[in-house]
């Protein structure tokens, strides 16, 4: 019986820039693989290099697919590998999943996020092909 069997012990991601200061200052990862699955931790709005939060609901909104696709990127180094599931959030979804792909969704309102000036945070589970 030829082939390999995918590792399932978690490896744990974080991009650089504004990921690694979230990292060591919340001490959490922004990505855990396990096999062909990678998770994604919420991920805000926040600029990847300077951290700032938008004033505006759509950049905020832009950063976080942003920030997804970063921390997927950090969990499979395969440069052809994107987000599957790929102002308003259906707008943005459906520009980074494409017109044919509907992704499951759940929309939520809380009080307040994790920092200051936050007002969304997207949370990803994707697969990946393990022949990349």
């Amino acid at each position: 019986m030829g082939g390999s069997t995918p590792s399932l012990k978690p490896m744990f991601f974080t991009y650089p820039g504004h990921g690694e200061i979230l990292s060591k200052e919340f001490h959490y990862s922004q990505a855990v693989r396990i096999g062909n699955r990678i998770e994604i931790s919420g991920e805000g709005g926040w600029n990847p290099t300077t951290g700032a939060i938008s004033s505006s609901l759509a950049e905020e909104i832009e950063h976080a697919f942003s920030n997804v696709e970063l921390a997927l990127q950090a969990a499979s180094p395969d440069p052809t590998t994107k987000v599957t599931w790929r102002q308003s959030v259906a707008a943005t979804l459906k520009r980074f999943c494409g017109p044919e792909h509907r992704p499951i969704l759940t929309v939520v309102g809380v009080p307040q996020l994790a920092l200051p000036g936050m007002n969304t945070e997207i949370e990803v589970v994707a697969l990946v092909d393990l022949n990349n």
